[in-house]
């Protein structure tokens, strides 16, 4: 605010637009220095001005009281609960948990370094995400990508068993604090009070009557592989066929080298169920990585790391059939290549990764068919889903 030091008198509010009067008032007052926002509407806009404009909450303990009254209707706040709500809401360990792979998406996505231990939100968090939340709104920046792989994570069997057998042990627990209120707690044993047939059940069940518990598909050898690389967007916690839509199926450009493009079922779950490609692995927070052979200084060495969709964006990749030196380094000027999901001829010097081999794009199933480069698309899907009901004879006859 701009305030006349010796009456008191306000002639301008933070955040109001200046007007000629007001520049007559500060002129007849001696003001001649005056700190603005920067804001052109083009490059900059106004959003966190108006955003204050609107907000009714004068400071702190109003704001967090406006925030008590919309998470807790009806009930009248004070400034300790107001307090105590807001604090439990994302900066508790108890009441709130980011998660590992939480805080290792947050860290790529804004820039940060925070360990991922760090499970519960910081104050940094907040303002960087304000500021990356105005920055789209100005035009900077690109809005994330549901289907992108670095957006999409495998939940292992460990990680389903464990939710499931969390709900039995909080089952458990409500039985065991039924039982501890109608017994004497001095006389009473423990294996009076504890009952693990909930966490049992909850175990059986989930291995005897999931969705994603199958029988394993044992016709060949290759459809045992297949059945277990398979990874699939349905089951408790994901899409249904209905609502699934073409976005979902298709193919995206981050599946090059972690999801098969071809090998996917025919029929309602085509693009729901895929493989996963032949040299793909899933990390330790469940997201898919694909090796690639480091390219340094311009010669392709044959050290081999392995990346996530996240993590390869800002790399140009050549392609495992690109031409190469004795020495290692490209034979070719411009080399083909891929950038942030485009193809492109990029010149040798800006190749920073190199594609392991030119079979690491499909799965098992698929790099099976021999010159499949040749074939249809929709052939060499047949074509992969069909190895795998071929029946074996029982002796191998020569």
């Amino acid at each position: 605010d701009m305030i006349d030091e010796g009456t008191g008198r306000i002639y301008i509010e933070a955040g109001d637009e200046l007007t000629l009067e007001h520049v007559e008032a500060f002129d007849k007052a001696g003001i001649d220095r005056l700190e603005l926002l920067d804001i052109d509407e083009i490059n900059t806009g106004p959003w966190i001005r108006n955003t204050l404009k609107v907000d009714k909450a004068e400071n702190r303990d109003e704001g967090l009281e406006s925030i008590y009254k919309v998470m807790r209707p009806g009930e009248p706040p004070t400034k300790e609960t107001a307090e105590a709500l807001f604090e439990g809401l994302f900066f508790d360990a108890e009441r709130y948990d980011l998660s590992a792979v939480g805080r290792v998406k947050l860290n790529m996505r804004l820039g940060l370094d925070a360990e991922d231990t760090v499970t519960t939100l910081r104050k940094e968090d907040i303002l960087a995400v304000v500021k990356e939340l105005v920055g789209l709104k100005d035009g900077k920046g690109d809005v994330d990508d549901i289907d992108n792989l670095g957006n999409r994570r495998v939940r292992s069997v460990g990680e389903l068993l464990e939710n499931q057998y969390r709900v039995g042990l909080l089952r458990m627990e409500r039985a065991v604090k039924e039982r501890m209120s109608s017994v004497d707690v001095s006389t009473v044993m423990p294996n009076d009070l504890i009952n693990a047939k909930p966490a049992v059940a909850a175990v059986r069940e989930f291995f005897g009557s999931s969705q994603l518990s199958q029988f394993m598909d044992q016709t060949n050898p290759l459809g045992e592989v297949t059945h277990k690389r398979r990874v699939s967007a349905l089951g408790p916690g994901g899409l249904t066929r209905e609502r699934a839509g073409f976005e979902v199926r298709d193919v995206h450009p981050t599946h090059y080298g972690r999801i098969c493009p071809i090998e996917t079922p025919e029929g309602p779950n085509i693009g729901l169920i895929n493989s996963l490609a032949s040299f793909s692995r899933v990390n330790k927070y469940g997201f898919i990585e694909t090796p690639y052979r480091k390219v340094i200084d311009g010669k392709v060495t044959a050290d081999v790391i392995y990346l996530s969709a996240m993590e390869e964006q800002k790399h140009t990749v050549a392609q495992a059939s690109a031409e190469l030196n004795d020495d290692g380094s490209f034979v070719e000027e411009l080399v083909s290549a891929r950038h942030n999901g485009d193809n492109l001829m990029a010149p040798r010097e800006h190749v920073t990764l190199m594609d392991v081999s030119p079979k690491q794009l499909v799965s098992v199933a698929a790099s099976l068919i021999p010159f499949l480069e040749n074939d249809d698309a929709n052939r060499a899907l047949m074509g992969s889903n069909m190895q795998r009901q071929a029946v074996p004879l029982v002796k191998a006859e020569a």
